[in-house]
């Protein structure tokens, strides 16, 4: 069979465990979301303040403030949106911020809108600025105003929008402009995940897929997970390949390890990636600082993927600190790799 690209972040096409999925993990993925705020493990500030927004839209019977959610990609944005539309009985658009281009563009997915229809506009922070200009109206009036023409006789018409919720996700949202960010009703900030609700995850996954798994070998899939409910699922389903080769098909802790460890995956969730960042900036420049550009360089990484994907787990873990001259590697980075440091070399320690 072949393999798709797994659209929902491009940021981590290369990782092991993010690289590719086949359709039939695609098809997995999507059975295995929640499909209300009551099965949704997890993120409880969000889900309670999400839920108390969304009762009161039903209660009124108009249509949900615009929604912005930020934070690491996996962490469950679009099953959220998701969510949304199913718990105001009303359909879902999907679209992104890469395939908005132009302000036409926008214009045409707007006014194409049913009442109430949520329109889920992921990695919104990459939309073109003309679309994004369009956007505040469209959020604020319910109109668009489309320019006919050009130069001195350019006239222009506006069109009426039917009151529509929008969504919008995004894993930088320091790149959206404040205007842009004020027109949102809610803003929920999505964090990593704790492994007691990875482990819940990962059962309720197991459940799903009719894997039997033990509560030990959950407990491990979870602590390796980075605390990416996207991970721990995928993960899942490699754990239960291994077992279907080479056991009998129960996922137990022996199983476990062995799959993680084939999938190169270490005690503290680091991957291919990360490793190959903190082998760099502890080999190869004696823990740093070194700037973002050369350690990207030395992994033959976009700076963008090391800064999205890598980084942010590192920082969690306290094995990397970002500092105005670079990134520093940490005590505990040069002990969890083994490695000692240069000569005059002081570790940084974590305060």
């Amino acid at each position: 069979m072949s393999a798709v690209p797994d659209e929902s972040s491009a940021a981590d096409r290369d990782r092991v465990i993010d690289a590719r999925a086949s359709k039939d993990d695609l098809d997995v993925e999507g059975a295995l979301r929640p499909t209300t705020l009551n099965d949704f493990i997890g993120q409880e500030r969000v889900r309670a303040q999400l839920g108390l927004v969304l009762a009161a839209a039903r209660q009124r019977g108009s249509a949900s403030d615009h929604v912005l959610l930020s934070g690491p990609p996996g962490l469950g944005k679009t099953t959220l949106a998701m969510i949304i539309a199913a718990e105001l009985s009303v359909p879902l658009r999907i679209t992104s911020g890469p395939a908005i281009q132009h302000a036409g563009d926008l214009a045409a997915v707007l006014t194409s809108l049913e009442p109430g229809e949520v329109l889920f506009l992921d990695e919104i922070h990459r939309m073109a600025r003309p679309a994004e200009e369009m956007l505040y109206m469209a959020m604020e009036d319910f109109r668009v105003d489309v320019v006919v023409g050009k130069g001195p006789g350019a006239t222009a018409i506006p069109l009426e929008l039917a009151p529509f919720t929008l969504v919008g996700a995004t894993t930088r949202a320091g790149l959206l402009p404040g205007p842009l960010r004020d027109r949102f009703g809610f803003t929920g900030h999505m964090d990593f995940y704790e492994p007691g609700d990875l482990q819940l995850i990962i059962s309720r996954s197991a459940e799903l897929l009719g894997v039997p798994i033990d509560d030990d070998a959950a407990a491990e899939v979870a602590r390796r997970s980075r605390g990416t409910p996207r991970i721990a699922n995928r993960l899942l389903r490699r754990m239960r390949d291994y077992a279907e080769v080479h056991g009998d098909g129960r996922v137990t802790v022996p199983i476990a390890r062995a799959a993680l460890e084939l999938y190169d995956v270490d005690d503290l969730g680091l991957d291919r990636l990360d490793k190959a960042v903190m082998s760099a900036l502890l080999t190869r420049f004696g823990g740093g600082p070194v700037g973002l550009n050369t350690l990207s360089v030395a992994v033959a990484e976009e700076s963008e993927t090391v800064e999205t994907v890598s980084e942010p787990f590192l920082v969690r873990q306290g094995l990397l600190i970002r500092t105005p001259r670079g990134r520093v590697a940490t005590q505990l980075a040069w002990q969890h790799f083994g490695v000692a440091p240069p000569p005059g070399v002081q570790p940084t320690l974590l305060t």
